[in-house]
């Protein structure tokens, strides 16, 4: 190579796991944050805020549930290096379990009363957020090396199949939010016929949701009063 020659590296596109993990990381990402947050509004109205917390209970624990059944052996037996890291990770799942099961247990309730509930989501959110940053840097080399398309493919249906129906539509709502149009092909990909056409009305339904979640306190006014002027 000659002084001042620029050698360009090409690097080809990302395999479906690699997407598809990312993907659900930054909507378990964004998940607990909109949950600390909404928490923490007195005027989030309860029934929706309950809606949230049980989707990410039963999100969480299935994903790491399937991770540490199905897809640590996978990765272990194809690179055996990787088990010690994939432990560690493990045990922060089981640490995790632990703060999902106070989430689980708080109480959601209107306005005030609510410190048991904000203190574990925000607690669950920490943790979530921090196990990612552990995670990412050790998974998505993995998987990129060791998991072939059609591989993923068979793991994600089985998860998908698996997968509890606590607030399903949340997931539609969340990907959409945070995953471009690439992105949520490549997840989509693995949806069965039957899911696919229930798409829009989860859509829709997972927009009504966050938006009452995301509202100010004086988005609620304003949406009453105006009920108020019509009535």
């Amino acid at each position: 190579m000659s002084v001042g020659e620029t050698v360009v590296s090409v690097q080809g596109p990302e395999t479906a796991a690699v997407v598809e993990t990312r993907l659900l990381h930054k909507m378990h990402r964004a998940a607990t944050c909109l949950l600390a947050e909404a928490a923490q509004k007195p005027a989030a109205p309860s029934a929706a805020l309950e809606e949230l917390r049980d989707f990410v209970v039963a999100a969480l624990r299935h994903h790491h549930e399937s991770e540490d059944d199905v897809l640590w052996p996978q990765l272990t037996a194809a690179d055996p290096a990787a088990a010690t890291g994939l432990a560690e990770l493990e045990a922060e799942h089981d640490a995790l379990d632990a703060s999902l099961d106070a989430l689980a247990d708080a109480s959601v309730r209107d306005g005030a009363g609510r410190a048991p509930l904000i203190s574990a989501a925000v607690a669950v959110r920490d943790l979530v957020h921090t196990h990612l940053e552990h995670e990412e840097p050790l998974l998505l080399p993995a998987l990129e090396a060791h998991m072939s398309d059609d591989a993923w493919a068979q793991f994600s249906r089985a998860v998908i199949a698996s997968a509890p129906p606590v607030g399903a539509h949340l997931n539609i709502g969340f990907f959409e939010q945070v995953g471009s149009p690439a992105e949520l092909a490549v997840v989509t990909a693995n949806l069965p016929p039957a899911a696919l056409d229930l798409v829009p009305a989860m859509r829709e339904q997972a927009e009504a949701t966050l938006r009452s979640l995301k509202a100010t306190e004086q988005d609620l006014k304003a949406t009453e009063q105006g009920r108020t002027v019509t009535a």
